[in-house]
C-alpha cells in the first residue's frame, strides 16, 4: 500500500475559493479529471489525499482522502455515477468530474487539455476520510501545517516547503495523516482545544 498527497489548483477551495469538483470526497469518492498521472500510478488498495489549493489570506487545509477500490473508463463513470457529470451549479461553477458526454466526446464545459489521456483510470474510492462540515475544516485550517510536519517530519513553514505540489506516502505515513484526519473530526466541535501538537502524535493514533 502507498499513497499521494497533493495539492490542488490555486483558487480552489471549499469556503473560500472556487468549488472543489474533483475529486469529490463524498460517500463514495471519485477522483475522474484531474491529475492523470496519480490516477496511472496508483492502484486497488492505495490511498489518495487532498490539500486545498492556495488561496490569498486563506489558510490551505487537507481535505481528506480514500482508498483506491477500482479503476474504470471515463465513458463507463458517465453511465454509473449520472451526478457527477459536468454541470453548472446555480452560481454559474462547474460541478462533476466525468468530463465525457454520452457518445464518449468532450464535454463542453471540460477544458483540460490530454483529453485521451484522461479518460483512462477514472478512481472509485472507498473508506474516505473527509472533513466536510464548517467545523471540520475550520480545525482543519488551524491543525493542517502541524499534521504535515508531524506525517513528513519536516519543520517547513508552508505547505510547499513540506510537500510541494505532491509528495508519496509510505502505508505508515497513510494510517498516520487518517488517524490525525480523524482526531481532528472528533475535536472539531471543541474549538476551544487545540487538536494537536508537536509531541502528542502517540495520543492522537491512539485516540483514533
Amino acid at each position: 500500500m502507498i499513497g499521494k498527497i497533493y495539492v490542488i489548483s490555486s483558487g480552489y477551495d471549499p469556503e473560500k475559493g472556487k468549488h472543489v469538483n474533483d475529486p469529490y470526497l463524498g460517500p463514495t469518492p471519485t477522483l475522474g479529471a484531474c491529475r492523470p498521472d496519480i490516477r496511472e500510478k496508483l492502484q486497488k488498495g492505495d490511498h489518495i489525499f487532498v490539500v486545498s489549493g492556495k488561496v490569498r489570506n486563506v489558510n490551505q487545509v487537507v481535505l481528506g482522502g480514500f482508498e483506491i477500490a477500482e479503476k474504470i473508463s471515463a465513458i463507463e463513470a458517465y453511465e454509473r455515477f449520472p451526478q457527477q457529470r459536468l454541470s453548472l451549479l446555480p452560481n454559474g461553477q462547474v460541478t462533476g468530474n466525468v468530463i465525457v458526454t454520452a457518445d464518449g466526446k468532450q464535454h463542453e464545459l471540460d477544458h483540460h487539455d490530454q483529453f485521451a489521456r484522461r479518460l483512462k483510470n477514472y478512481v472509485i474510492g472507498q473508506n474516505p476520510i473527509a472533513l466536510l462540515t464548517a467545523e471540520e475544516v475550520a480545525a482543519g485550517r488551524r491543525e493542517t501545517l502541524e499534521i504535515l510536519r508531524e506525517v513528513f517530519q519536516k519543520n517547513g513553514n508552508s505547505i510547499r516547503e513540506i510537500i510541494g505540489r505532491c509528495s508519496n506516502l509510505t502505508e505508515m505515513q497513510i494510517l498516520e495523516l487518517r488517524a490525525l484526519l480523524d482526531a481532528v473530526k472528533k475535536t472539531a466541535h471543541r474549538p476551544q482545544r487545540k487538536v494537536l501538537r508537536r509531541g502528542l502524535i502517540t495520543a492522537a493514533l491512539v485516540a483514533g
